[in-house]
């Protein structure tokens, strides 16, 4: 399986709380919701078919948590989202988070050596191996080299504070643009794929 990140992302690169205020406050965040405002068709239909490629779901334990409460409650079968968020395996790294608190069909806690646990599950057949949100977690398996494909949604908005995807001390990367399109709502679509940072030099002749 590829491993992809599915990420919604403020023009300054935060990534916290994007679908209501009090959705993640950690932090003191407090300008949570701030897709709401720019989501459209486009927009759904691009979330739409990306997961369609799922195989399995990767989460750290507070978006587990906070995915947990809701999706389990949509339970229209012609839901694209909800019918493969409740039924394929998911898994959930964390060392604090009990088997019995993972009470959602079809999860599996990571503990110990996490970073090993997911090589061994990109092994595994199938289409991609799916994280959404998880800003520690994503940006662990970015410095790890483990991510095959970034699916990147950048509302026009800036929020200042709060949780980014790419952390100050990351590892350079390059990137290839597979797709890119922008919605009615001024939202950039991207699909990308890590290649090795490349720089250059103007000044020489």
């Amino acid at each position: 399986m590829k491993l992809s990140v599915n990420i919604f992302l403020t023009l300054d690169g935060v990534m916290q709380g994007p679908g209501g205020p009090k959705e993640d406050t950690s932090g003191g965040f407090e300008r949570g919701g701030w897709v709401v405002p720019h989501f459209d068709e486009a927009g759904g239909a691009f979330v739409s078919r990306y997961f369609e490629q799922a195989e399995a779901f990767l989460y750290g334990r507070l978006t587990y948590q906070i995915m947990a409460a809701h999706w389990p409650l949509v339970t229209d079968p012609a839901d694209p989202v909800a019918g493969r968020l409740n039924t394929y395996p998911k898994y959930v790294v964390s060392s604090t988070l009990t088997d019995a608190e993972a009470s959602w069909e079809n999860s599996t806690v990571l503990r110990g050596d996490f970073l090993a646990a997911i090589r061994e599950l990109k092994q595994q057949p199938g289409k991609e191996l799916q994280v959404h949100g998880c800003a520690q977690l994503a940006r662990t398996l970015h410095e790890a080299g483990l991510i095959d494909v970034y699916r990147l949604m950048i509302f026009p908005v800036t929020v200042g504070d709060g949780k980014r995807l790419f952390s100050p001390g990351a590892p350079a990367t390059g990137f290839r643009t597979v797709s890119a399109e922008t919605t009615s709502t001024g939202v950039s679509l991207l699909t990308l794929e890590p290649v090795p940072f490349a720089a250059g030099d103007f000044t020489i002749n």
